[in-house]
């Protein structure tokens, strides 16, 4: 396995600009999640990665050599596709050893790589039959041992998991967080499902239009958003966001709803900054909690309640802004009827409503 270096790369189509001075250090045997909407440069980005697609600025290195110019099939590299790409005449065994077929790889050698990687995917009792007889997870497994056994320095993953079905998605999910810790292997993942950001990656990178909003571990991305896109983006349900004043005094800050109500802020190193200003109160949902009325931080009326099993939903109207609160699984408001909302001061994260970044 090797580690990957991305410096400034960008990347136009003509005068469209779709990547803008990328720079991302992965580590030997670490797991990135390229992570954003549509259309925001991650499948692009792993094109360049691979080879499949010239950079129009910046360095590419693999194992700390510079692979600008190296075409696709000598950089050492496994890709596994959204729509699996398997050979359909082919067996499943031949499907799996192709690629080492193709390199001239002895069939002894050949045979017992291919047998390995089916062991440690559970298709070892598949080898014989022909993709056509499996199901969407047996045939994204068949990819996956094709590519692990090349042996790359990477592996390149673009939406392996769009194609199938919600239980499929999450047995796969499992099986690619196994494969990666019994290897050890060094994987760029590309997708637009933040829950296998989350589960998945030791490092993400969140896009949005060809810029690098933030790169993190999961946990600091999810706790302290650099800002209200990746605030937005990450979690669901989303981030809820409040238009607030920030007063008080530098022992009891506090912020000021345009009802009136107020929440205690957040410590901030530039408060003097800020004090007086308008702000932007993000608040993740499971960080309310619910109780009387009388004596609550936040006074509102129930709108819409939607149980979900293990969680209960609770979109709640403070003076006309709607706001989401997941609440227990026994917690069943009425719509209509008055709801006391509590939150620790901690549980807030501050931004600025013009730049849209956070407040430290």
């Amino acid at each position: 396995m090797a580690a990957l270096t991305l410096k400034g790369v960008s990347k136009s189509f003509g005068a469209l600009p779709v990547l803008r001075s990328i720079d991302i250090e992965l580590e030997d045997g670490g797991f990135l999640v390229l992570l954003g909407p549509s259309g925001c440069g991650k499948s692009t980005l792993l094109s360049i990665i691979a080879g499949l697609e010239p950079a129009s600025g910046g360095d590419i290195l693999i194992g700390g050599k510079r692979v600008n110019d190296v075409y696709p099939k000598d950089r050492n590299i496994a890709m596994v596709f959204q729509s699996y790409a398997l050979y359909p005449t082919m067996s499943v065994g031949r499907n799996i050893g192709f690629g080492l077929e193709m390199r001239g790889v002895p069939s002894d050698e050949r045979n017992a790589a291919v047998k390995r990687a089916a062991a440690l995917l559970q298709v070892d009792h598949l080898l014989d039959r022909k993709p056509g007889q499996l199901s969407g997870g047996q045939r994204q497994r068949v990819a996956m041992g094709r590519a692990i056994v090349r042996n790359p320095d990477l592996f390149l993953f673009d939406e392996p998991l769009s194609n199938l079905d919600a239980k499929l998605r999450v047995e796969m999910r499992t099986e690619i967080k196994r494969l990666h810790d019994t290897l050890g292997s060094t994987i760029v993942y590309v997708t637009h499902d933040q829950l296998e950001a989350m589960t998945l990656g030791t490092l993400v990178a969140v896009m949005k239009d060809g810029i690098l909003q933030q790169l993190d571990d999961p946990q600091t991305i999810y706790d302290r958003p650099r800002n209200m896109f990746v605030a937005g983006f990450i979690g669901s349900p989303a981030m809820n966001f409040l238009a607030t004043t920030l007063t008080g005094t530098a022992d009891r800050p506090q912020l000021l709803l345009a009802d009136g109500q107020r929440l205690p802020a957040p410590g901030l190193a530039r408060l003097a900054d800020w004090s007086g200003k308008k702000v932007i109160a993000g608040i993740r949902p499971e960080a309310f909690s619910s109780g009387p009325v009388e004596g609550a931080l936040l006074k509102g009326n129930v709108d819409v309640v939607e149980p979900t099993g293990p969680d209960t939903m609770v979109i709640v109207d403070i003076s006309g802004k709607k706001l989401t609160a997941r609440l227990g699984a026994r917690e069943r408001p009425a719509p209509g009827q008055p709801i006391g909302l509590s939150l620790a001061p901690t549980s807030i994260s501050l931004f600025n409503p013009e730049s849209t970044d956070r407040i430290e």
